[in-house]
């Protein structure tokens, strides 16, 4: 069975040549390889295309193949290229900044075999901070095997309200799917032009196609300054939290109960406000004055805690 590792790079030269290396270095043998780029002006593509010319490389893969663009589209056009070009059924997508660790696909195929009702699959992913040695290792994600998202008992349908509720899915990087499960569904949202992922969760889930896991490091994250969202812990919130309101705003807002979609945007309200001020750092008056504000000013929030406990919501997802 061919895999097909796709690579989605925006400037990526100070690590797409790691990432590529990963991928060779994989105890599976059967491997395509499709690295597309969304219009770096640094020395990705360079790199990426020496790296393609390799003797060593083209001996290695069933194919290997550079997608280049007149103009930068976003992470979601980006990644439909990937899946446009890839000559099999399955597909591992990794980021020009991280690796894979040399049993993912190995690992993900033995699954595959052993659950052919499966489509869509996440693992465990190691993070690091900067480079990959162990002297930088973090943390791996997730530590336990999943007890709510992807415990066995959920539905695709429960999956899909607690998807709605929050993108509780923080190990992206380790999934690998079936490309026609992406496809019937339209591929990925276009007009996200920086979130590709969550709005996907949501079409999957709600198509019926549900999301499986097995308890095993398979990918390495890397954690650095490059990266638009990694901001440190020096502020209440990421900036990525606005881009990620419009998208709920858009893709999940419409499905779920008005307490909680008010509270939502009572948050992004206060959020707001704290970003233009200059607030949004971690101190002894903000902190505190953050929490408060949105949490006990939100009269949302006490909308939602008595809604809670009334009998007709015990089994409710939404409330769960």
């Amino acid at each position: 069975m061919t895999v097909t590792v796709a690579v989605a790079t925006y400037f990526s030269a100070p690590y797409i040549i790691e990432t590529l290396e990963s991928i060779y270095n994989q105890t599976y043998q059967d491997i395509a390889v499709v690295i597309s780029d969304d219009c770096s002006t640094d020395e990705t593509i360079n790199l990426i295309t020496d790296w393609a010319a390799q003797e060593k490389n083209q001996q290695r893969f069933v194919r290997i193949e550079v997608i280049t663009v007149p103009k930068n589209t976003g992470v979601s056009a980006n990644c439909n290229r990937c899946v446009a070009a890839a000559p099999s059924d399955w597909m591992k997508f990794i980021a020009g900044d991280d690796i894979l660790l040399s049993n993912c696909i190995e690992d993900n195929v033995n699954f595959i075999k052993q659950n052919p009702q499966a489509k869509v699959i996440f693992s465990q992913v190691r993070l690091y901070q900067d480079y990959f040695v162990e002297s930088n290792y973090i943390k791996t994600i997730p530590q336990h095997f999943p007890d709510n998202l992807m415990h066995a008992s959920l539905t695709a349908h429960d999956q899909y309200q607690l998807l709605l509720v929050s993108d509780r899915i923080n190990n992206t990087p380790s999934y690998i799917f079936n490309k026609q499960s992406v496809l019937k569904v339209g591929g990925f949202d276009e007009s996200n032009r920086l979130i590709e992922d969550y709005p996907m969760w949501l079409k999957l889930t709600s198509s019926g196609e549900r999301l499986y896991y097995f308890h095993k490091e398979t990918v390495g994250y890397r954690i650095h300054q490059n990266a638009t969202n990694n901001v440190g812990d020096a502020v209440l919130f990421k900036p990525s939290v606005f881009n990620s309101y419009k998208i709920r705003k858009q893709v999940a807002h419409p499905h779920l109960p008005f307490e909680i979609v008010k509270s939502e945007q009572f948050v992004y309200g206060i959020s707001k406000i704290f970003q233009s001020l200059g607030w949004n750092k971690q101190h002894k008056i903000y902190t505190p004055l953050y929490r408060i504000a949105c949490f006990y000013l939100n009269p949302f929030h006490y909308i939602f805690a008595f809604k809670k406990r009334l009998p007709n919501n015990k089994t409710n997802l939404f409330y769960s």
